[in-house]
């Protein structure tokens, strides 16, 4: 019997996130794609440079907040239900977090779209990052609001389970896939602190005309302190699935149960102090603080370094278990002929890629030289765009089966795809890299100066834009793929009791080799909450005594 059958309710609280995130990954994708177009110059028949904005909101936001939001559900509905060996508590409770959810994301989009409608009062051309002084439709924060509350109560919803199974199970050690699941909740909950404070506290009122001046730094700073955690908020369910899943893939097993709970702990302990280092040009916060998120952020090299080891040790002894050899040949052992195995595979190479030039964007320094460049959402696309999302599009392939009882079809469409994604996205990526090293700037629908030429340190302009062109129209292609192998496989695959083996094995070095205080979720919550406190307690204090509603006001004595 496989999930369907065993947890039929869960599985359709899964299925259901799944299809939200994948319409918005189709319509996110499709304004990238114009993107691509637009801004290289190639084509720009679809939309004008002014509605541009809103496209790039949309993109932004459907891709980077609500597909990673509801995949994520639906990936954590699977796995805490499978270790917990339960459905969920009270399906009226899971089913009005999943909906608050859908309105939310439903009001956020009317709002985008509300820009490519003449005359339209209702418009959120903010970007992802949202904060004034550009100002959005108050249906766009309240809708966003409601998805982080949503995200909020489908969090409670697994720590609810994780407590029924606790009551039942006393002395037992948190089973991996919801130790990973109640974790990256934990980190959720601290880094949201902030976009609630500004969504509510400020955005709201502002958009609403209740106060007509914002002091621009405090939500900035409350967005930051949000925006990089939830860059690790896309990227532990990938760490989910490759600790958890990739193993078995490989034809092996996880190598430490250990080191995948450490890496969990220290992201939830350094993922928010970090927020400064997208402000090292503003000048409103002093340098012993951005240095402060400059070493916080350095730090969570170590997490990804034995992520690194952790991972490829798995894989090498899946290989080794089918007749791999020698230093490097086991690598030929790999099952490079199952889809999911290689969109996780090519998705951690990215990875790899990203985090390179990640450390380019954490030093204080050296960030100045590509500071708001092309280069940025180079970075992005490496490590979200393609480390998250070829990993979620990868993993649909073998949870599919599990949550519809039916087999994957059209496998070698499904094989093509993740090679089509890995080589889209290498050649977009590389040239915004180039583009930003030559100072070309993001976020912008005219990239071009008057009376000014961008001196690429090699190769061309032109040709970086064609690359990144041709990038965005093969990453097209492959989204087409994906999208059409999951309708495909939904509506007419071949139906199954055992559609796909899902069985995962234990690891290697297992949960009885992993010291106790790692599974105590109060001790490293507060240890996360006081680092926070480190990092943003004075300054917000310094922020919020200079006139929330009054920008530049002297601070007035207690």
């Amino acid at each position: 019997m496989t999930f369907l059958h065993k947890y039929p309710k869960a599985a359709k609280v899964a299925k259901a996130n799944f299809i939200v995130a994948f319409i918005a990954l189709a319509i996110g994708g499709f304004f990238g794609f114009v993107q691509a177009l637009h801004r290289t110059d190639v084509f720009r028949g679809f939309f004008n440079s002014g509605e541009y904005y809103t496209l790039l909101t949309g993109h932004g936001v459907l891709l980077a907040l609500i597909f990673t939001t509801f995949f994520i559900a639906g990936l954590f509905v699977w796995g805490v239900t499978r270790s917990l060996d339960r459905e969920p508590e009270n399906m009226t409770f899971t089913w009005s977090w999943f909906w608050l959810m859908t309105i939310g994301l439903v009001m956020a989009t009317v709002a985008i779209l509300g820009g490519l409608v003449p005359d339209s009062s209702i418009r959120a051309a903010v970007l992802y990052t949202f904060y004034p002084p550009l100002q959005a439709h108050p249906m766009f924060y309240i809708g966003l609001a409601l998805v982080v509350v949503g995200s909020w109560m489908a969090g409670a919803d697994w720590f609810w389970s994780y407590r029924k199974w606790r009551a039942e199970n006393p002395n037992e050690r948190i089973p991996i896939l919801t130790f990973m699941a109640l974790f990256t909740m934990l980190m959720w909950y601290v880094c949201t602190i902030g976009l609630a404070l500004e969504v509510v506290g400020l955005l709201i009122p502002w958009s609403l005309g209740l106060v007509t001046e914002i002091e621009p730094l405090l939500p900035r700073t409350l967005f930051w302190f949000f925006g990089h955690a939830v860059v690790y908020f896309w990227l532990l369910p990938a760490y989910y699935v490759w600790y958890a899943i990739l193993p078995k893939l490989s034809g092996g097993r996880l190598f430490s149960d250990s080191m995948t709970r450490i890496v969990f702990i220290i992201f939830l302990l350094l993922s928010t102090p970090v927020g400064y280092h997208h402000q090292y040009a503003d000048a409103g916060i002093s340098v012993g603080f951005k240095f402060y998120a400059m070493a916080t952020t350095l730090l969570l090299l170590l997490p990804s370094l034995i992520t690194l080891f952790t991972v490829v040790a798995s894989m090498e002894h899946g290989a080794r278990q089918r007749g791999g050899k020698g230093y490097l040949k086991w690598i030929g052992k790999l099952p490079w002929d199952s889809p999911a195995f290689v969109g996780c595979a090519f998705a951690g190479i990215m990875f790899a890629a990203g985090g390179f030039s990640g450390m380019i964007n954490a030093s204080m320094n050296i960030n100045l030289l590509i500071h708001n460049t092309l280069w940025v959402p180079g970075h992005f696309h490496l490590t979200v765009g393609t480390a998250v999302a070829l990993t979620f599009m990868a993993i649909t392939y073998w949870l599919l089966p599990q949550l519809t009882g039916r087999k994957l079809k059209h496998k070698t469409l499904a094989l093509i795809q993740p090679y089509t994604w890995f080589l889209g996205m290498t050649l977009m990526s590389n040239a915004m890299h180039r583009a930003g090293l030559a100072g070309v700037p993001r976020r912008t629908a005219e990239p071009q100066y008057s009376g000014f030429d961008f001196e690429p340190i090699f190769g061309t302009m032109a040709e970086m834009n064609w690359q990144i062109a041709i990038g965005g129209t093969i990453l097209t292609i492959s989204l087409i793929l994906f999208l059409w192998v999951v309708v495909a496989s939904w509506l007419a695959g071949e139906k199954s009791d055992k559609p796909v083996d899902d069985h995962i094995p234990e690891p290697l070095s297992g949960v009885e080799h992993t010291p106790a205080i790692l599974d105590n979720m109060k001790l490293w919550f507060t240890l996360a909450l006081i680092l926070v406190v480190l990092a943003y307690a004075f300054p917000l204090w310094e922020m919020v005594a200079d006139g929330i509603f009054e920008p530049g006001a002297l601070p007035r004595p207690s």
